[in-house]
């Protein structure tokens, strides 16, 4: 009987003292945010997403790489029979220094102000792109007329117009969301807004940059809550569009029927050159590829390997597991990107939310369908691969876009903090 009480009293004492001791160790646990430290020191707050922007910084490491060993044999040839062989490389590089410097003024813009300015920077896109129809302004390559000369850059006010219609669609989605189960009232300025910069862009032409701004246009509809009858009406609308722009026009008709048998005779080395050598060259990376610099298509045989067929040069160079390793990487990237975009959403700032979402779909879509024309999946577009594919606006506007995520990033952190944004 008394060894029965004394082990229940000290069984008693033990779980007062454990118990005492969890709440003390309970106290000592140092709150843990963003950074998810396990060790016993307390953790700092991080500010932004530190992972994502190392991500990029990869990816614009790697593409400066690429470019450089896709581009470097090109001064054998009589068209660049002038530049250096690191011609290309020194002028990406600068791209990414003024990218840079772009970004970290960009991530000190408080939402807000990109909010106010939305609807007059879609003007000051269709603007821009109109100037570029106007003789002896724009600067014409291969047929199409798509660049502004200014001096240390040629600009190309299409990849301005995917930025500007991210945020001129999450606007007008914050505008219009009283009416948004309206067919006519909540999409009809939205399709006018749309036909007019998909005339300007098919006047250049961009059918390709056309058809990524009309994603991320339907892309923030769809997120914005329009009524699904409402979009998928509007969807096969723009898939009428194109099949009439498509069925209108003999060349990209040709285009189309290289890219179903791209091998026939009569399309191999015409409209369906680049893309015979692009498949040649994913077949010689097999697994682990040739080698860094050991690209044999990029001698001439493909055509813009640094722009718009890098990808062709990564899988031939570094194999099935250079490609694999890029293509988890924009996975992560964009997927990041909605992530932030529904912590918004959930924070009440729709704005900021359907606007890093709509710089989702731009950054993952446009991968998706350069991916696609490189594999031979979609026909040839002439987009460049985000962040990787030799080109300053291109380069320019995917890290402004990106520091716009960056800043929402920071803008949501801290609300959570208990601050403001």
């Amino acid at each position: 009987m008394s060894g029965s009480l004394f082990a229940r009293l000290g069984l008693g004492a033990l779980r007062q003292r454990w118990q005492s001791t969890r709440s003390e160790r309970e106290n000592d646990v140092p709150i843990r945010d963003w950074t998810g430290s396990r060790s016993g020191q307390p953790t700092r707050i991080a500010g932004f997403d530190q992972t994502l922007v190392w991500l990029v910084i990869g990816l614009l490491a790697l593409g400066l790489v690429m470019v450089y060993s896709a581009s470097v044999a090109l001064p054998d040839s009589p068209k660049f029979a002038r530049y250096s062989t690191t011609y290309f490389l020194n002028r990406h590089a600068f791209s990414l220094a003024i990218g840079f410097i772009a970004a970290l003024v960009v991530v000190q813009i408080p939402i807000n102000v990109w909010e106010k300015c939305a609807p007059w920077l879609f003007v000051a896109a269709l603007l821009l792109l109109a100037v570029v129809l106007i003789p002896h302004v724009g600067k014409g390559v291969n047929g199409a007329k798509r660049w502004l000369p200014l001096g240390i850059m040629n600009f190309q006010p299409s990849e301005l117009a995917k930025l500007a219609m991210a945020m001129y669609a999450a606007s007008y989605m914050v505008r219009k969301m009283d009416v948004k189960e309206r067919f006519f009232q909540a999409v009809w300025p939205m399709a006018v807004a749309l036909a007019v910069i998909g005339l300007l862009l098919l006047a250049e032409p961009d059918m390709g940059a056309f058809i990524v701004i009309a994603v991320i246009a339907l892309g923030i509809l769809f997120l914005g809550g329009v009524n699904g009858r409402m979009f998928f009406l509007s969807f096969a609308v723009l898939i009428g569009a194109f099949a009439l722009m498509i069925a209108s026009s003999p060349w990209r008709r040709e285009r189309i029927l290289a890219f179903l048998n791209p091998w026939d005779p009569v399309y191999s080395q015409g409209k369906g050159y680049q893309l015979t050598h692009s498949l040649i060259a994913f077949g010689r990376g097999e697994i682990t590829g040739q080698g860094l610099g050991a690209s044999v298509e990029k001698l001439h045989y493909l055509p813009e390997a640094h722009t718009d067929f890098l990808m062709a040069v990564i899988g031939e160079e570094l194999g099935f597991i250079g490609v694999s390793i890029v293509i988890v990487a924009f996975f992560w990237l964009t997927r990041r990107i909605f992530v932030i975009g529904r912590q918004a959403v959930a924070l009440d700032r729709v704005f900021a939310g359907l606007m890093v979402q709509g710089i989702g779909v731009w950054m993952g879509g446009q991968t998706l369908i350069n991916l696609g024309v490189s594999l031979g999946a979609l026909p040839t577009k002439g987009l460049t691969l985000p962040l990787l594919s030799y080109g300053g606006s291109a380069i320019l506007m995917n890290l402004i876009a990106l520091a716009i995520v960056v800043r929402v990033d920071v803008e949501n952190r801290q609300m959570m903090r208990g601050g403001r944004a």
